[in-house]
């Protein structure tokens, strides 16, 4: 068996910053040996497979990072900018801003909205455009295969 075909241990390893990125945690909120030190991709996998205990608790209670803080809150990230929320947010403090709906959420919500609207017809019209390329080459393609007709020039 050649050194190619042997199953190798993933020796790429990642900045603790793009670990928590992956694992959609908020970096400050992490144990200490985890922000000093270097994660295989291994440990990611191992760590997103069966989730030690602070791994657990920083998913359900937070502080979240802000591209949770906006999932969760059915926003952009630059909305939340807009709306001077720049700081991690606990699940708690998530919840009371969707209980108290104030206008910018709702503002931002609709924005949001329109977006992926916009993005959805988009893509469609792409889709049907690349469809109907397809019928008229098909089309052409046959026109292009079909015998001369005896007596014609």
């Amino acid at each position: 068996m050649t050194a190619r075909n042997t199953p190798r241990k993933s020796t790429q390893t990642m900045k603790p910053a793009t670990a928590a990125k992956k694992l959609e945690v908020y970096l400050p909120a992490t144990p200490a040996e985890f922000q000093d030190g270097v994660v295989s991709r291994d440990e990611l996998d191992a760590l997103q497979a069966d989730p030690p205990e602070w791994l657990r608790e920083l998913r359900r209670d937070g502080p979240h990072p802000r591209s949770v803080v906006a999932a969760k809150l059915g926003v952009s990230i630059s909305g939340l900018a807009r709306a001077g929320v720049t700081d991690a947010l606990t699940t708690a403090e998530i919840e009371e801003i969707k209980a108290a709906d104030p206008d910018w959420l709702r503002h931002e919500r609709e924005t949001q909205a329109d977006v992926r609207r916009l993005a959805a017809e988009q893509k469609r019209a792409e889709q049907d455009k690349a469809e109907q390329k397809m019928a008229e080459q098909k089309q052409a393609g046959q026109r292009r295969t079909e015998p001369k007709r005896p007596g014609r020039r």
